[in-house]
């Protein structure tokens, strides 16, 4: 490698570096905070991330379509921002993407429009939920966040490390069977030490299979962005975090593991409070 490729790697990676310590250091801060502010976090997110698929997709190329989505997008927003109730939340959400999709040719949209509606905006209310306005909330957004990150950074370093049998050699081509592993196993230590320092409610066998299901279930979300790009041959969702991409890339597998963490506490505990399944 020659000198001027190994500065401009030096370069990246320090602006990786530095960019994923100012988005974890807020994401906790606003996350500790709770509230109000959590909610506007969300919502942000989901803008984020339904701007970036609709770039991404091609949803929209004329004014009307923009204003569609804008409009769209908005009223996803408010619905997270004043969270009336958990299964009144997701009805409403529910409504608009059934609205979206099945209207599309007339707004002028298509129904990619919709699909990343519903992607955006479950993935927004979710977290918003989870968090609610108890200390319960709190852990369980804490712990949901250990797990994905846990699996995220340890799949890449293991599988850097040992490499083998790719795990989707179509959709990702650099992932592989044993960082998928090594992200799982990595995912469990995090995730048990930090659920028993919060004082779980669950038995170990049930924060086990948990866990399990979580970190599985974020590298399914990775993989389907990552099916998403190819689908649309792009390599990032966007250039808006300096070092990373998109907002997308870096918020894939919690879209899905957020959503299984509340679908899984509204059905044990309550739809409103589903943190109290855990804590």
């Amino acid at each position: 490698m020659s000198e001027a490729s190994q500065t401009f790697l030096t370069k990246e990676l320090r602006l990786r570096i530095l960019s994923a310590v100012v988005m974890v250091a807020v994401t906790l801060i606003v996350t500790w905070v709770g509230g109000f502010s959590f909610r506007m976090l969300c919502a942000g997110i989901g803008a984020a991330v339904f701007y970036e698929w609709l770039k991404m997709t091609k949803a929209q190329t004329t004014a009307s379509e923009r204003q569609v989505s804008a409009l769209l997008m908005t009223t996803a927003g408010i619905i997270v921002l004043t969270a009336p109730g958990g299964a009144l939340s997701f009805v409403m959400v529910a409504a608009l993407v059934l609205l979206a999709f099945f209207a599309a040719p007339m707004l002028g949209s298509t129904r990619w429009n919709a699909t990343g509606l519903a992607y955006a905006s479950l993935a927004a209310l979710s977290l918003a939920l989870l968090r609610g306005s108890d200390v319960a909330g709190l852990k369980a957004v804490v712990f949901v966040f250990v797990v994905v990150w846990a699996t995220d950074i340890m799949a890449y370093f293991v599988g850097r490390t040992f490499g083998g049998p790719k795990l989707a050699p179509s959709i990702s081509p650099g992932k592989t069977w044993s960082g998928a592993a090594g992200g799982a196993v990595f995912a469990l230590v995090f995730g048990m030490f930090a659920a028993f320092m919060m004082e779980t409610r669950l038995a170990v066998g049930a924060l086990l299979a948990l866990i399990l299901a979580l970190s599985i279930g974020s590298q399914i979300g990775d993989l389907f962005e990552s099916w998403l790009k190819r689908r649309f041959q792009v390599k990032d969702s966007s250039k808006l975090i300096p070092g990373h991409g998109g907002v997308m890339d870096r918020v894939d597998g919690l879209v899905a593991a957020s959503l299984l963490l509340y679908v899984v506490g509204a059905v044990l505990a309550d739809a409103d409070r589903p943190a109290l399944a855990f804590f």
